[in-house]
């Protein structure tokens, strides 16, 4: 028993003192990683304690304070709700102590690229403290979380029409006629998976023998989108190009099963899914992982970005790297001159406070709990129809990109 009892001490003291150097190994550099890492481990807490606080929640007499105790869906939702309020609020404080820095020179520059301990242990309390505060907190939160969620979508379009943009504008720049061969193959390539996708939403979500007018209407109008992208994209006074136009619409083809796949799994026209009730821990997996990095792209690359994004005042972003790729980039930041920042750090931590609004209606169904949903990661009619108005949206400010410079030659855009 004691040599038991010394081991586990000589364990925890190694592996406290492996947390410590690794942390203290977070530079300028790798400070946005590290947030991003943060951030990962808070949606693993809110899917763990999904699973598993249920019942220590229930034994908690603040929160179930009810006559009639509610079913385990509604504590498995509570559980995310708290651990991601803990997490928005982390973040949003972060948000407000970093805004207005100009250059490296502010002392608050320090707090966004050190102190990594007492962040981590700052960010653990608000956590901890959310399991502390009442009900009705948590449902306020709950509701506008779904507007915050909102808002982290429009991001994510946003982000997309400007990555595309820019990808098009940095090839038909180097003017050359290999470029607008790639141009050509890549919109191709594009149009063909989205027309074979549109054909498998068909055979998936439009079985034989049902009444599926909705998905039928959902996947139609798709293609109504994506032709009335390249056309637009030709006319002789937009002189577009086909490459956004592709990649847009073959977005709007996911987002267009990615909203029917969300449907319940016992609707009837569901046919990928309604064969299979059960959903492996490998399927819940998949799908957090594939938030994860959706989150955490959109979180790092708005924060960067030097797009409509960024607020007037703010600092533009930059093409440097996440993480250096020589010491002479380490070494610039070592100058004692003052450098203005190279992104907004106020905005960046805004982002994460949406995408930790975003990241608890997916793991709760969008606060639904019917059937199974609440044991699904993103599954149920509200998911259903967020993917629907974010294809409509993103419909809207493509085209909106496309048009505006024609009926407002003046203004910049």
């Amino acid at each position: 028993m004691w040599a038991a009892s010394c081991l586990a001490s000589c364990c925890a003291a190694c592996a406290c003192e492996a947390c410590r150097t690794a942390v203290g190994s977070i530079g300028r550099r790798s400070a946005r990683i590290a947030y991003c890492g943060l951030f990962a481990l808070s949606l693993f807490a809110s899917w763990a304690l999904r699973e598993v606080a249920a019942p220590l929640l229930q034994s908690i007499p603040w929160i179930n304070h009810f006559h009639k105790t509610p079913d385990r869906e509604w504590f498995e939702t509570d559980a995310v709700l708290r651990v991601s309020l803990g997490n928005f609020l982390f973040f949003t404080i972060l948000a407000v102590i970093m805004a207005g820095i100009k250059d490296q020179k502010d002392p608050r520059d320090k707090i966004h690229h050190g102190g990594w301990m007492a962040k981590i242990f700052c960010w653990a309390v608000i956590v901890f403290l959310m399991f502390f505060v009442p009900n009705g907190v948590v449902s306020f939160y709950e509701s506008i979380s779904k507007f915050g969620s909102g808002l982290f979508l429009l991001v994510q379009v946003v982000l997309l029409l400007d990555f595309v943009h820019g990808w098009n504008e940095n090839w038909v720049a180097k003017d050359e006629q290999f470029w607008y061969m790639a141009l050509l193959v890549v919109s191709v390539v594009c149009y063909i998976a989205t027309f074979s996708f549109s054909g498998l939403l068909f055979h998936w979500f439009t079985p034989s023998g049902h009444d599926c007018g909705l998905n039928l209407f959902f996947i139609v109008f798709t293609l109504i989108l994506v032709f009335a992208f390249a056309i637009i994209a030709l006319h002789p006074k937009i002189n577009g190009s086909l490459l956004p136009a592709s990649v847009i619409g073959l977005y709007c083809t996911y987002l267009c099963y990615s909203g029917l796949s969300s449907e319940p799994r016992d609707y009837e026209c569901n046919g990928l899914h309604n064969h299979s009730k059960a959903v492996s821990t490998g399927s819940l997996t998949l799908g957090l992982a594939t938030t994860i990095l959706s989150v955490v792209y959109s979180a790092v690359r708005a924060g960067s970005s030097a797009t409509v994004l960024s607020p007037p005042d703010s600092p533009r972003g930059t093409d440097k790297p996440l993480l250096p790729f020589s010491k002479a980039d380490e070494q610039e930041d070592k100058k004692d001159v003052p450098r203005p920042v190279t992104y907004s750090y106020s905005f960046f931590h805004l982002i994460f406070s949406l995408a930790s609004m975003y990241s608890a209606m997916l793991l709760t169904g969008w606060s639904t709990s019917i059937g199974e949903s609440g044991k699904l990661v993103d599954v149920g009619w509200p998911s259903v129809w967020v993917r629907i108005a974010t294809q409509w949206a993103t419909a809207g400010l493509f085209i909106w990109s496309l048009v505006a410079p024609i009926l407002f030659p003046d203004r910049e855009f």
